[in-house]
């Protein structure tokens, strides 16, 4: 076999090398620490536009908006992820993401680029800090001079009243 295979599965094209196989991340960033997420969870990245608050939401539901006709309920990642409160700014991005047929947005501070890497190269993340902040992270990646944070997304709705979805 060759250092490089491509394999054809159904619609897509998989690319293959000794350390795995090749995924594509968006990076974005809050406060001064970059994540990451496959791209293949993401729907679309907006512009911050006006969110409607949900009264009696958990903390960390920032609110709702319509997107051409649905309503998403956004979640403010910072708050999530026992961060302080978002501030908003003109790099304010809502990132929609697909979790089991609802759409969700995260609201971040800015997003910054798409960059590939295989999944034999995603390290795995330090012991450290609470296990509510670890159960979100798939692992690490040194990329250039930076360390970005591989999120699990399905891991943040694990719960089921992760959004607060079914009270609202």
């Amino acid at each position: 076999m060759s250092e490089i295979a491509t394999i054809k599965d159904s619609n897509k094209t998989v690319v293959e090398n000794k350390k795995g196989e090749l995924l594509q991340y968006l990076t974005f960033t809050l406060i001064d620490e970059t994540y990451g997420i496959n791209v293949m969870q993401i729907k679309e990245v907006l512009r911050y536009s006006e969110i409607a608050p949900v009264p009696g939401a958990p903390s960390y539901v920032y609110g709702i908006v319509n997107l051409r006709g649905n309503v998403v309920t956004v979640v403010d990642t910072r708050v999530r992820f026992s961060l302080p409160e978002c501030t908003i700014t003109d790099n304010t991005r809502i990132i929609i993401i697909e979790h089991e047929g609802e759409q969700v947005g995260l609201l971040v501070d800015a997003v910054q680029e798409v960059f590939y890497l295989y999944q034999g190269e995603i390290e795995q993340s330090p012991s450290v800090g609470n296990d509510e902040a670890l159960m979100f992270i798939q692992g690490v990646y040194q990329k250039d001079e930076e360390l970005v944070i591989l999120l699990e997304l399905n891991r943040m709705f694990e719960r089921n009243d992760a959004l607060g979805i079914a009270a609202m």
